[in-house]
């Protein structure tokens, strides 16, 4: 039962982490439930998916700001992407949930950073470039994300199938 239970929270985290929110706590609760329930994966496991949550959360939020600076932003383009992604996020589920989330987060960081730098710059060619950072960096971190989901869940069930 424990592992039926872990089984479809992995799969409802990978799903969920492959459409841009946080599958990772889910593979996290699945490990506490086999824990509480089982006496393994071990307290060490725990932690380490747990310090994972957290850093996919952080990573996930500055995502915008990391790619409007990489490509030469300025910092107040950074927290309009990471604003404009949070906005265009809410919005987004409100007219489509699910694609529309997607959808509202990559607009909204691409449109706050475009305006920030275009009226910055004066050039929309350049502000284009470094608004374009922040729609490769979101996309690379549900990359990462759905990836991480994964490799948790592989370890996890591994874990519980062996035991």
């Amino acid at each position: 039962m424990i592992i039926a239970l872990s089984i479809l929270l992995c799969g409802l985290a990978l799903l969920l982490s492959a459409l841009a929110f946080s599958g990772t706590w889910l593979v996290l609760l699945a490990a506490l439930i086999s824990a509480f329930s089982l006496g393994f994966p071990s307290l060490g496991t725990l932690i380490v998916f747990a310090l994972l949550c957290i850093a996919t959360e952080v990573f996930e939020a500055l995502a915008g700001f990391l790619g409007v600076q990489k490509r030469g932003g300025s910092k107040l383009a950074g927290v309009a992407a990471l604003f404009g992604g949070l906005i265009g996020a809410g919005v987004g589920t409100g007219i489509f949930p699910i694609i529309g989330t997607i959808a509202g987060m990559i607009l909204g960081s691409f449109g706050a950073a475009f305006l920030t730098e275009w009226l910055r710059l004066k050039h929309h060619g350049q502000a284009a470039h470094i608004a374009w950072g922040t729609v490769w960096a979101r996309l690379a971190v549900l990359f990462i994300k759905t990836a991480l989901t994964l490799g948790m869940s592989i370890w996890l069930l591994t874990v519980l199938v062996h035991h």
